[in-house]
This record gives structure tokens, C-alpha cells and sequence, in this order.
């Protein structure tokens, strides 16, 4: 996603595949699956800007796999794939 870049503190999010199976192995129709709350940063700003003009910086970059609220972001579609522009405060946090 090398056209894009994000303003300030936010990121761009591709959410990761959800789970099409339960534990119990029972399969999970497309119609009825919730969208996952799990993505990977594609691309990040610079940080938020302090009242005196300094920056800081993002606590996440570009690769981290992330958590986030369910009505986290705005959904937004470039070149066919779906992406959610976020704040850095709506993630929850970072997967290992």
C-alpha cells in the first residue's frame, strides 16, 4: 500500500482472516461470521503532534499485528481490498 500514507496518529489496518470453524469443529457460513477484530498495520503516520510542535511517535509500525475495538476505524476500499483507518488509540494492543 505505497500510496497511501496516514496523517498524525493514525494507521492503516488489513484485517487478519477470521476463523471459519469453531473449536468444536462446527463450520461458520460466511453470512453469520462477525468480522475480526484482529489486522496488521500496511502503514502508519508520523505520530501526534504536542501543543509546543514537537512529535511523538507512534507506539506501533508497519508488520504489528494487532487488537481493536469492534467499531474501531473507518472502513474504507482501495484497489479492491478493504482497510480500516484507525486513531493509535483504538488499538487495544499488540499481538506477539
Amino acid at each position: 500500500m505505497s500510496n497511501f500514507k496516514p496523517l498524525h496518529d493514525r494507521v492503516l489496518v488489513k484485517r487478519l482472516p477470521s476463523e471459519e470453524k469453531t473449536a468444536g469443529g462446527i463450520i461458520i457460513p460466511d453470512s453469520v461470521q462477525e468480522k475480526p477484530q484482529q489486522g496488521e498495520i500496511v502503514a502508519a503516520g508520523s505520530g501526534s503532534r504536542r501543543a509546543d510542535g514537537n512529535i511523538d511517535p507512534l507506539g506501533v509500525k508497519v508488520g504489528d499485528k494487532i487488537l481493536f475495538g469492534k467499531y474501531a476505524g473507518t472502513e474504507v476500499k482501495m484497489q479492491g481490498t478493504e482497510y480500516i483507518i484507525m486513531k493509535e488509540s483504538d488499538i487495544l494492543g499488540v499481538l506477539d
